[in-house]
């Protein structure tokens, strides 16, 4: 059937900050359903409290709205919109959430907007575990044995009957929040009591241990006229224990035999039809015992997912756009396959290759601080905990695997390479660094089954696994002389990378490269075309293999090569994909061939309509210039995509590359600290006193001469990484004893006096070689100390002197003349006792780019990659600095909830993965509505405790009429040192603060957000 004529207007709810369990993949699939509904003639609202992403672009939807994702703030928009329908499936938890309480709150019905994509019932069913096990009974499926609770004695009940270990999952939580296993009932009590709270319904599932079982995934469709396709099966490498998000998965299934999988296929059938998914796309977990075979069903999310996103880039399906299309009424028969333009959307997707996802943690982020009960674990459980994955495409699993293994840009096995075995079978547990503890227990010869039986992980992988250990070994005792032309190519068909082998055979990365050259062995390119290359593919998204054929089409007309950020890390997030997804549609719109390298499988820049050519591989100099040397681009760009592609611009420059934008010379001379300090100094622009010390002994010698405190950290890092203050030498000493055991090569380390108490500040501009144009000052709420990436941010600037603001842009301009920036230039500077002192600067996109952008009304990010192809700022219609008419606010989150063993607390390295975006035409009004849309929800009255606070700050909430407590039923907590009162306040769910700076912010947002009555208004309304 046709698409429905009687909707006119959707509404899309979009899934808020950037966080772990809830990522990129949501901003991927929003984006998708957007533009397919858009081209379909529909009105499509959007609503999402997220800056960073291309979904709230307002380029995108009719009208996008940028507010707190909130059933008050959802209300009004459904009365001044009056969308026809709820598309609720593609926004993740959050989402699905805010659509049952529209629900049930009587909004949807009250003014007449009905549900598309899937029913209330349907939800409610799939969601609700204990509806949910019921319904899986009633069609003869089985289920791991559990009881909904409410009650820790519930709870404790049931474990004594079933026994221990087992399973809490709370209800309506994302990513496993306050979810894990329980040993003993000591376990049980902390882990259930924790999940109970975090459980919006109080309710937790408490379920049987299948342990080490083996799991697996299946993305299933569905359409009006009941036709179910599969479009994929994953297999997780980590047996069950590990959330599927935080272990390294395959696609298609590599482990089950075809009796199995016709099982499963079956069952998720019958499952999609049971829970009545009217449409669109779900995930369907299994689990499998090993030794029996019983085949148990996990859960089911109805709706897109973290695994649909994967499952559309391993395959080339488009699982969103086809989700949002058959919501309208289309039939999958109905709708044609883009990729090959021959076969419908009803024909299952074949691949004749193997697809290996590996997750990216940023523990190292996170410690236990000093005189802390507990500790921080990088142990995996059910609940997640990694920030980003990446995605590597091979003809075979071992190819696959090792590309995906370097796509995580870090080198783990240099970890492990030094251990014992005794050592390395401690981290056989499961955890970020096991897979290289298997590889290197296998070299040293530790039998298969032994690992078997100690991690979970099917044999068949580690049978893999040891053939490549036994490579890898092998090279260790091959000469130079001895490595033959046959056994590079038969070493490259396995993925291993030339820097591997050169290792291995003690040679440079670069001579491998020559000896491979010279024996004529380069990749082929194969495509992705959803049918095992039964019909010709149309869309060129490829990735290579060592094999005969290549089936990348010849270049025509001009063409740039685009380098994304790759995978999803605290420091280099969503808003790089931002930047460098914008320079693909400018160089589009200016004539250009786009070319996108990228190994992030979440993002909308992976999508394979989003560049003319999409090349799906590790961003490492070997895998970036064989693509280069294949396609021959007129200009590659380098600076949009974060630290990552800045990383590979000298060794490119060095292969002859064409590098567009700023010169990777400029970029060193910002980057390296000396150069950079002379460079102000020739300018006459203050900066903090510092110096830059080669060893320890260099860093004590400095310290003493410039005083303490000092704010320390290693050269050429990205979000701050091991930054610190340091108040004597003694935490000198334990900070260079730490970092270099951390760091596997010795850093250079950058020393600044600390400007305690200055106001940070945050400029993004635009330069053509000419002019520049200051396109935003911010102000930071949190003082220095907090690193800029977790302080809230405002623009433009409330407390800073007018005279101070002048002196920034004065200083922007001259730094970007001397650097002879030709795109986009961030600055960050500090504030303090009437004088501006520069800080450091960075010639690239920064993290601020999208925010700025959308606080402006001015796409940055396009004309960046304009003015790499040669326009000017004049030709673009850029000239004057920016002055909006209105304030925005920018505020962070944080998973402390993922982490029980860390105090939250901020300092100056980075460690928010997400932000909010608050816009008012009074400052402290966005504010308000920017903590809203962080879930961190101020009360307008009530009661607040204070720790560690000044008299002054507590009289000013007297003042403002709240009741001040010492007990532990509290409104709002402010707390100034990193006292345990605070976790149990993010537990609860309470709004807290944790610098005086906020705390006053807070407070005098609130007086003003007292009968506000705020109004939410399309970001497109702000800039008319």
């Amino acid at each position: 059937m046709p698409a429905r004529k009687d909707l006119k207007t959707i509404l899309i709810i979009g899934s808020g900050p950037i966080t772990i369990g809830q990522a990129a993949e949501f901003d991927y699939s929003g984006t998708q359903a957007v533009k397919a509904l858009r081209r379909e003639g529909y009105r499509v609202v959007l609503v999402n409290s997220n800056p960073a992403t291309i979904m709230t672009d307002p380029a995108l939807a009719d009208a996008t709205y940028i507010e707190p994702l909130r059933l008050e703030f959802l209300e009004k928009i459904v009365a001044r919109e009056r969308p026809d329908a709820l598309l609720p499936t593609l926004g993740g938890q959050t989402a699905l959430n805010l659509a049952m309480e529209l629900c049930e709150a009587g909004v949807l019905e009250r003014y007449g907007v009905e549900l598309i994509g899937a029913n209330y019932a349907a939800i409610k069913k799939g969601e609700d575990r204990e509806q949910f096990q019921a319904a899986m009974k009633k069609i003869g499926l089985d289920v791991p044995r559990g009881l909904m609770v409410s009650s820790l004695e519930e709870g404790l009940a049931f474990a004594r009957e079933v026994g221990y270990p087992v399973i809490v999952r709370p209800s309506f939580t994302l990513g496993g929040s306050g979810g894990g296993v329980a040993a003993s009932e000591e376990e049980l009590r902390e882990l259930l009591g924790r999940g109970l709270r975090l459980s919006p319904v109080h309710t937790a599932l408490v379920e049987e241990s299948i342990l080490g079982w083996k799991e697996y995934e299946l993305e299933v469709m569905r359409d009006h006229a009941d036709t179910v396709v599969i479009i994929t099966s994953i297999e997780n490498v980590d047996p069950m224990g590990v959330h599927t998000g935080d272990s390294i998965t395959v696609a298609p299934a590599q482990t089950l035999t075809d009796v199995e999988y016709q099982k499963m296929r079956d069952a998720a059938k019958d499952i999609i039809r049971e829970i009545g998914v009217d449409t669109g796309g779900s995930n369907i977990q299994f689990a499998v015992n090993p030794k029996s075979g019983r085949l148990v069903v996990i859960e089911m999310n109805p709706r897109v997912s973290r695994s649909s996103a994967l499952a559309s880039k391993a395959t080339g399906y488009p699982i969103a756009k086809i989700a949002a299309l058959l919501a309208v009424g289309y039939r999958l028969d109905e709708l044609p396959n883009d990729i090959t333009k021959k076969t419908p959307a009803s024909f299952e997707p074949t691949i004749d290759y193997v697809v290996t996802k590996i997750p990216r943690f940023a523990f190292e982020k996170f410690r236990t601080l000093p005189n802390t009960a507990g500790g921080f674990s990088t142990r995996l459980g059910t609940q997640m905990k990694s920030v980003g994955e990446v995605m590597a495409t091979g003809r075979t699993f071992k190819e696959s695997f090792m590309k995906a293994l370097r796509s995580l840009e870090f080198d783990v096995s240099a970890d492990v390479a030094d251990l014992s075995v005794p050592e390395l079978e401690k981290l056989l547990e499961p955890n970020p660094k096991r897979i290289f503890a298997v590889l290197e227990l296998l070299k040293h010869g530790t039998p298969a089954e032994e690992i078997a039986a100690a991690t979970g992980i099917d044999r068949w992988f580690l049978h893999h696994f040891k053939e490549i250990a036994a490579e890898m070994a092998r090279l260790e005792a091959t000469s130079p002389s001895e490595l033959s032309p046959a056994e590079l190519y038969a070493l490259k068909r396995k993925g291993l990378s030339d820097a591997q082998i050169a290792t291995g055979v003690g040679l440079e990365e670069a001579e491998i490269r020559e000896k491979r050259h010279a024996a004529g062995l380069r990749p082929v390119y194969k495509t992705v075309d959803t049918c095992a290359a039964e019909f010709e593919a149309y869309t060129p998204y490829h990735y290579s293999a060592y094999e005969v054929e290549d089936e990348v089409s010849d270049k025509q007309g001009p063409s740039v090569a685009i380098l994304g950020s790759g995978p999803i890390r605290i420091g280099q997030g969503v808003e790089f994909d931002y930047s460098a997804v914008h320079a693909v549609w400018a160089l589009q719109e200016a004539g250009y061939t786009t070319l996108m390298v990228n190994s992030n499988p979440e993002t909308v820049s992976t999508d394979y309509d989003t560049a003319d050519k999409l090349y799906f591989e590790p961003l490492t100099a070997e895998d970036v210039l064989e693509i280069l040397e294949r396609e021959r681009p007129d200009g590659v760009i380098v600076q949009l995509g974060g630290q990552t592609p800045l990383k590979l611009a000298r060794a490119l420059e060095e292969a002859g590359q064409p590098i567009w934008g700023t010169s990777p010379a400029s970029i060193h001379a910002a980057e390296d600290r000396q150069a950079f300090n002379r460079l102000a100094a020739e300018l006459g622009i203050p900066q903090p006193a510092g110096a830059v010390a080669a060893d320890e002994r260099e860093a004590l010698e400095h310290a003493r001469r410039l005083g303490y405190p000092l704010m320390v950290r290693p050269s050429y890092v990205l979000g701050g990484r091991a930054m610190q203050v340091v108040q004597d030498e003694d935490e000198l000493k334990a900070y260079l004893s730490q970092v270099y055991a951390e760091l596997a090569s010795k850093p250079t380390i950058l020393l600044d006096a600390y400007l305690d108490g200055a106001i940070e500040i945050d400029v993004d501009a635009l330069a053509d070689g000419e002019r520049v144009v200051v396109a935003g000052v911010m102000e930071h709420v949190e003082r220095a100390g907090v690193h800029s990436g977790d302080s809230a941010t405002i623009l433009p600037p409330v407390t800073l002197p007018e005279e101070a603001v002048e002196t920034v842009r004065d200083y922007t301009r001259k730094l970007a003349r001397a650097l002879d920036v030709r795109g986009l230039l961030n600055v960050q500077y500090a504030y303090k006792d009437g004088q501006v002192y520069v800080l450091e600067a960075n010639p690239r996109a920064s993290r601020t780019v999208p925010f700025v952008s959308k606080a402006v009304g001015h796409p940055l990010a396009k004309y960046a990659a304009l003015i790499s192809a040669g326009k000017t700022l004049a030709e673009l219609g850029f000239v004057e600095d920016s002055e909006p008419g209105f304030y925005s606010v920018k505020e962070v989150t944080v998973p402390w909830l993922k982490f029980p063993g860390v105090v939250p607390w901020l300092g100056p390295e980075m460690r928010s993965t997400g932000e909010s975006m608050g816009l008012d035409r009074d400052p402290y009004l966005a504010y308000y509505r920017a903590q809203l849309g962080a879930n961190h929800v101020l009360p307008l009255e009530g009661r607040v405790r204070f720790i560690d606070t000044d008299s002054e700050l507590i009289n000013a909430y007297r003042e403002a009429g709240f009741e001040i407590t010492e007990g532990e039923d509290y409104d709002l907590l402010v707390s100034l040192s990193p006292d345990p009162e605070l976790r149990r306040a993010i537990e609860l769910g309470r709004p807290y603060f944790t610098t005086r700076e906020a705390a006053l912010w807070g407070l005098e947002a609130v007086r003003r957000a007292r009968g506000a009555g705020l109004e939410p208004q399309p970001l497109q309304a702000w800039h008319a």
